[in-house]
């Protein structure tokens, strides 16, 4: 019930204006339900196409809500057992970008800094599973 109240929000911000940064926070509410529901293909379509692109196009590639967005699609691309040996890589390289960007903005110590770089710790790990059971 509530995931259909969050996307009746988001589908009527967006209507308004995409790129607004309520309407983005609206959207990544959403995407993190779906992540919370297992839902990563909806997750991934949603973070990837809608709202990644419009956060960094209003908001910026430094904004501290873009880079929860691109932790979000990492986390949906890392957390999906159907995950491809792309989907990891491509997840790996979200995360390098992510903490660096976090490290620059935001320094080293900070709390979610510090998260992000355990969310790349996990993602490598992941993918040098993924290369070594194959």
């Amino acid at each position: 019930e509530a995931l259909v109240l969050q996307r009746e929000v988001y589908a009527r911000d967006v209507a308004r204006d995409v790129s607004h940064e309520h309407t983005i926070m609206c959207g990544n509410n959403l995407a993190t339900s779906f992540l919370t529901l297992e839902r990563f293909d909806d997750a991934k379509t949603l973070l990837r196409d809608q709202l990644l692109p419009a956060a960094r196009r209003s908001l910026g590639f430094d904004h501290d809500l873009t880079l929860r967005l691109g932790r979000s699609l990492a986390v949906a691309l890392t957390r999906n057992p159907e995950s491809t040996r792309d989907d990891l890589l491509e997840a790996e390289t979200i995360m390098q970008d992510v903490v660096r960007r976090r490290r620059r903005v935001f320094g080293p110590t900070h709390p979610e800094t510090r998260h992000v770089e355990n969310i790349l710790s996990v993602t490598r790990t992941n993918l040098a599973a993924r290369v070594d059971s194959t």
